[in-house]
């Protein structure tokens, strides 16, 4: 799977590398002084990487933990995120991760401790508040979790903070961890979720829709508190078809009343990281959708994009309360 290591030299004997180095042993090892200088250069071909990603570990310096981005949340008046990770195993056509970064490869910041750290400063800032934290913006929660560890690290440090909840978002099924521990009652595992003639064009890597769903459903029957995250809706000529045998098939298994949240949203894209997708993907039909730039950035005309969140809104308000629904606007 990983056939190339890059190591920061002053924290190659962290012990945390040396059990990712363990799971590698025929992996090629190269050292470097900072990540940077493997991940940021421009002379790089993303699509070419994507088929073969290296992983590089690193120490993350500063900034571990930001403040979400305007309109971002489930319910919170105080919301975080932060990324132990940066890319994702899987291949979604429509990721901005291809539009941000350079380099296809991965990057893992193994100093967990510092993260920790800074969410236990914000929390105790703020001891009689709920402050949510997300984790999977720059990367998938749980994907890589066989090597990283992340939940098993992090699932501990939340249990003793009773003001922080914890968002994983993710479309993958490596959920074992999870069903091997305490359920979390202020962890909300959330799946990203596209009907399946969308998710088999422009998904690729990614686990089903039937085993997210049914991954979902395992977690949530042992007491998980779960998300569900329509997001993006991507446009069809019967996308109305679409989206509702896709609620249907998701409510036949989740249990609406035990539902967190959901939220759905339509496909968008800062405008500079588009141009840098489209370039990278001419071919991809995806990106010959009735398409519009506005305020620097791209998504279906406005009509469109109404009528879609209009009609996709009312079919998911079929099965949960308003109050368990969080619309994403750009």
């Amino acid at each position: 799977m990983i056939d190339t290591l890059y190591i920061e030299s002053a924290i190659a004997e962290h012990p945390r590398i040396t059990a990712i180095r363990q799971r590698f042993p025929e992996a090629r090892v190269i050292n470097c002084e900072r990540y940077g200088e493997v991940f940021n250069p421009n002379a790089q071909n993303f699509r070419l990487q994507k088929q073969k990603p290296a992983l590089i570990m690193a120490r993350k310096h500063q900034k571990f933990v930001l403040p979400a981005p305007a309109g971002y949340g489930i319910g919170g008046q105080r919301n975080y995120y932060f990324s132990h990770m940066l890319n994702c195993l899987y291949d979604c056509r429509y990721c901005f991760l291809q539009g941000m970064y350079q380099s296809a490869n991965y990057v893992l910041f193994v100093n967990y401790e510092d993260f920790q750290q800074q969410i236990r400063d914000i929390c105790q800032e703020s001891p009689e508040e709920a402050i949510y934290f997300f984790s999977g913006y720059d990367c998938d929660s749980l994907a890589f979790e066989p090597v990283t560890g992340f939940a098993q690290a992090f699932l501990p440090v939340f249990a003793e903070l009773p003001n922080a909840w914890l968002e994983l978002r993710t479309k993958s099924t490596q959920i074992r961890g999870l069903l091997n521990r305490p359920v979390l009652p202020r962890c909300v595992v959330a799946f990203s979720l596209s009907p399946d003639p969308i998710a088999n064009k422009v998904e690729a890597k990614a686990p089903s829709l039937a085993k997210r769903i049914e991954a979902a459903a395992k977690l949530q029957k042992q007491g998980w508190r779960i998300g569900l995250r329509f997001d993006p809706l991507i446009y069809q000529h019967n996308y109305q078809d679409q989206y509702r045998h896709l609620f249907r098939q998701v409510f036949s298994a989740i249990d609406a009343d035990a539902l967190h949240s959901a939220s759905l949203g339509v496909f968008r894209l800062p405008e500079h990281f588009f141009k840098k997708m489209h370039k990278l993907y001419p071919e991809e039909r995806l990106f010959a959708s009735p398409l519009q730039s506005s305020s620097g950035m791209v998504s279906y005309k406005s009509a469109l994009e109404q009528a879609m969140m209009k009609d996709c809104s009312e079919m998911l308000l079929q099965y949960i309360p308003r109050e368990r629904f969080f619309p994403c606007h750009p």
